[in-house]
């Protein structure tokens, strides 16, 4: 069964994720806790305020078993959209609030479900995914945004060029 641990989340997963990188084996009880398509996972425990809370949302096929220090956050939004609202400095801000500062930092998660998040019409949260996807695209994989990078210096490198080889002629 495909499995998303805690420990991952802050390792291997994004904003959201579409398929897994850990299995549980078939014969184990049928008492897992799952996410289901479309949830947000997060994560209730960290070594820092910030790692606590930190979320992925689950956009695979199938059901996905979650570890102990995870919740399934269901929803009727878009989940990208919900994993990138809970990046937001002001939700980082508001969770701040309802985290546990012992050796391991814990989140309080009915402080926690108190957060408003911001809710558009679902057209205008894919349109808002579209477009932070693309950055996160730019900035974070190396077939995207290398190119991009290395043709925006490109066109840099030719407009400097050619002012530095453009000369006025001389009067006579």
């Amino acid at each position: 069964m495909p499995a998303i641990h805690y420990g991952e989340i802050y390792t291997h997963y994004g904003t959201s994720a579409r398929s897994v990188m850990s299995h549980l084996s078939a014969d184990l009880p049928t008492v897992l806790r799952c996410a289901e398509p479309g949830d947000v996972i997060v994560v209730d425990v960290g070594e820092t305020v910030e790692d606590v809370g930190k979320s992925v949302a689950w956009l695979g096929d199938e059901r996905v078993a979650i570890h102990d220090h995870s919740y399934a956050f269901r929803h009727s939004m878009n989940a990208t959209f919900v994993s990138y609202c809970m990046q937001t400095g002001a939700f980082q801000a508001a969770k701040a609030k309802h985290v546990a500062r012992t050796k391991v930092k814990t989140l309080l998660i009915n402080g926690f479900a108190k957060i408003a998040i911001p809710v558009p019409t679902l057209d205008e949260q894919e349109r808002i995914v579209a477009i932070l996807d693309r950055f996160d695209a730019l900035i974070n994989d190396l077939s995207v945004g290398l190119p991009a990078e290395l043709a925006a210096r490109r066109r840099q490198y030719e407009h400097y060029r050619d002012r530095l080889l453009t000369f006025e002629e001389l009067v006579s």
